[in-house]
Parts: C-alpha cells; structure tokens; sequence
C-alpha cells in the first residue's frame, strides 16, 4: 500500500493528465471531511449559539416601547409652565433570560424551575413569558440562585386577560383539563366574541405588560343564567419544550399592588 501510495505521488509528480485527476479526487475528498467537520462542530455549538440568541433577544425586548412610559412634559407653577423634551421616557418593564432547569405540566398544580434567583435579580411576581412572546406564568418562590415560576398550568392561576378585537377584559384561567387549552371568564355577552378572536394580557394586570400574545378563541359557551361567556383559548405557549423563558419586572408593582389592595379593603 505504501509503495503503490509512493507510485501514485511520483506519477502524479509527472504526469499533469494524473496530477489534475488526483488532484480532483484530493479535493472532493478534503471537501466532504470539511463539510462533516463544520456538522459536527455546529451540532455541539448549538447550545452556545442559543445562549447567545437568548442574550440578543432580551436586549431588543429591553428597547420595545411598551417597556417605557413617557413623562410629563408641561408641570404647571403659578404662572409659568416648565417643559421637559418630549422623547424624555421612564423604563417601566425590564427584561432577564433564563434557562429552565425543570417543567411540569401534567398534575393539576403545575410549576416551572428556572437556574436564575435572588442573587441574579429575579423578585417574587416577575412575569414570565416564552422566546415567542407569549405568557408562561408568574414566580412565587425564589432562592439565591433558582426560582419556581407557578406556570399557567396551575389550578390557581389567574391572569387579566383581553379580546384583542375590542379590548373587553376577563380573567384567563386553567381548568386542568387539556394543557393546550385555557379559559377566558368574565366576558360581557355584549362583547359577541368570534370564534378565532386573538386573547392578548390586560393594561389591569400589575404582572405583565399588556398585549402579550396568550391565544386563538376556539369555542364559546353561554351561560343562560348569567350575563357572563367563557371562552375556550388554544394558548400560543408550547409548555412542552420551554428551555428558556424571559423575566419581566414591573419597577411599578409594589405600588400598583399596594393601592389594589387598600382598594379592596376599602369596599
């Protein structure tokens, strides 16, 4: 093998009809180990890639205009009237990925573990959304590096909901029944919801950002005895394969919260 090896390098050597050939033969052969090569290596960096995707995101939702509330512009003292420019904005909502370390969706209490906690920013009640946009759950419980996100697979899960076409809220809830489907409660007969309607989050919720993507319409059911529809919603979330979700931080809800809740006390 050696010798023939040594034959065929010397012939090609001196012969240009054999080195072209084998020289074709070389490069097609060089061509498919490189090509394999970059398969391999791309395999492996998928996870890395991914990250990085991750990170990208997020920066690009931090700079979304939902993310902000603009100021105002004209504070009246006595006569005079002080402005400010009118592009001048405040940072309402921040954005923070995380990787998912553990999902379940099949009990009737469904929780999502997340390697992000305390010493990484994350606070109990952030909003938790999926890589597409669409609502995940809520964190209830955090530690120095993980947290647990109550997802909205949960049997006591509520979020304020609305119909995208006219804007009429209700409550989105989980009826533990089918993971792929939630129900929309509280909706005004008078709303006349169509089968197909968009469900997207509320201004009223304290959690989330409005108009989040939750879902499609797919059934109505009326109630004789009340003024009130529940809808059926095919959540937009594929709870399935969550790998990484992104946080959301309300840097109002303390607030917001407090005065809801002496809002109630009140009545």
């Amino acid at each position: 093998m050696i010798l023939q090896i040594v034959s065929l390098l010397n012939l090609s050597s001196y012969s240009k009809s054999h080195e072209v050939f084998l020289g074709g033969i070389t490069n097609q052969l060089a061509g498919n180990i490189n090509k394999y090569y970059n398969n391999w290596t791309y395999f492996f960096s998928l996870k890395e890639t991914n990250a990085k995707l991750v990170e990208e995101n997020v920066a690009l939702r931090n700079q979304l205009r939902q993310n902000f509330i603009p100021i105002d512009s004209s504070i009246k003292e006595g006569n005079f009237v002080l402005r400010k420019d009118s592009l001048e904005k405040i940072r309402k909502f921040y954005y923070y990925p995380a990787k998912v370390v553990g999902n379940s969706f099949t009990l009737q209490k469904n929780y999502i573990l997340i390697e992000r906690g305390a010493n990484q920013g994350v606070k109990k009640d952030m909003a938790a959304i999926s890589t597409d946009g669409s609502i995940v759950g809520v964190v209830v419980e955090v530690y120095p590096n993980y947290s647990k996100i109550m997802s909205l697979l949960h049997r006591n899960s509520k979020v304020s909901a609305m119909l995208k076409r006219d804007r009429v809220a209700g409550s989105i809830e989980w009826d533990g029944v089918d993971p792929n489907v939630l129900l929309l409660k509280n909706i005004s007969k008078s709303a006349a919801p169509k089968v197909g309607d968009t469900v997207l989050t509320s201004p009223y919720s304290s959690n989330f950002p409005s108009q989040l993507m939750i879902g499609n319409v797919i059934s109505v059911f009326k109630d004789p005895s009340s003024n009130f529809l529940t809808l059926s919603v095919k959540a937009t979330t594929n709870f399935f394969n969550l790998e990484y979700i992104y946080l959301i931080e309300n840097k109002r809800m303390e607030e917001q919260s407090k005065l809801e809740k002496s809002t109630m006390n009140n009545e």
